[in-house]
């Protein structure tokens, strides 16, 4: 019987003919509404998804058959992780197809804020030539911080290692330091970092984890980077902390509400606030988001299909074997 796949999101055109080469069916269907996943998602063995859609209780209580859930990048905040182990669901992620993405975007972000690249060039296309009030600061010399050591916080670090920063790293797991980062605790990131950049999940443990009390702890004024997620960063406190000097300037692919005509009054007068800065910068979260990585995603996630469902074979014919 065939392995049959929904894919609810858009992805590289290369994603059925991957899938076909294994034996595996793929249903592509980007433009499918959530009434009509509710509606066929229990002929499916696998689902493949992005973030349009959060595969939630409602959705999972009518995957009687599903057994796997790929999601074409890193987070997997939108997928009820609880209730797919309930249920026996499989949940693979691929932050290997993006990473080099992210961690060159976050180079990128950094040295144009550092730099003060957009500012200047808005100048000069208004005929403004302002050199000494656009003098940048080096990137060469400074101890970066990285909270969250996993596939982009280290491509991150190996793509600093060619400008002589000191790097140093916390993340809950243990031993996760390597030749481009030394993991340290919380307080030395607190009292020696001079820029931070965050690659965490979206968890309960990180959610607005970036309050006042967080970036009241740093010792040094920051530069600040954020491209994992919008809400472990509340903007009301970034705005606060760049006026105080806190935070010397932020780099922004994320944002707590990312649909930017359905802003709350409050959001939406930070957001006036940060927009009109000289020290933030904005990118529409597109960090992970390029050619290669559009491709490179659906390479990684069907590997690790075939792996799992090979793994899973190999497991039932044991069983068949010993009964």
């Amino acid at each position: 019987m065939a392995f049959r796949i929904l894919i609810i999101d858009k992805m590289h055109p290369s994603i059925t003919q991957l899938l076909q080469s294994h034996n595996l069916e793929a249903d592509y269907r980007p433009d499918i509404t959530r009434q009509e996943i509710l509606s066929i998602i229990s002929h499916y063995e696998g689902l493949m998804v992005r973030s349009k859609t959060s595969i939630d209780l409602e959705i999972l209580t009518q995957a009687t058959k599903l057994q796997l859930i790929a999601r074409a990048g890193a987070g997997l905040d939108k997928i009820d992780l609880a209730q797919a182990y309930q249920q026996n669901i499989k949940v693979i992620n691929a932050p290997e197809g993006n990473r080099a993405a992210v961690g060159e975007q976050a180079v990128g972000m950094l040295l144009a804020l550092m730099h003060n690249v957009l500012r200047s060039d808005l100048e000069v296309r208004n005929k403004i030539w302002k050199r000494e009030a656009n003098r940048g600061i080096e990137l060469m010399g400074k101890v970066v911080g990285i909270i969250g050591y996993g596939n982009m916080g280290r491509a991150f670090a190996q793509r600093l290692s060619s400008f002589g920063c000191e790097v140093i790293a916390y993340d809950k797991r243990p031993n996760r330091g390597d030749a481009y980062a030394r993991q340290v605790d919380m307080p030395e990131i607190y009292e020696r970092a001079q820029i931070l950049s965050l690659h965490i999940p979206l968890e309960d443990d990180t959610y607005e984890l970036v309050d006042d009390a967080f970036l009241d702890n740093f010792k040094h004024p920051i530069f600040l980077v954020n491209t994992a997620r919008g809400k472990v960063l509340k903007l009301a406190t970034l705005q606060r902390k760049l006026e105080q000097g806190k935070v010397l300037g932020a780099a922004l692919d994320v944002l707590e509400n990312e649909k930017l005509d359905q802003l709350t009054p409050d959001e939406a007068h930070t957001f006036d606030q940060l927009r009109q800065s000289p020290q933030v910068i904005f990118t529409p979260h597109i960090a992970g988001w390029t050619h290669e990585s559009f491709q490179k995603i659906n390479e990684v996630l069907v590997d690790k299909i075939v792996e799992h469902l090979q793994t899973q074979s190999k497991w039932s014919n044991s069983m068949t074997t010993e009964k």
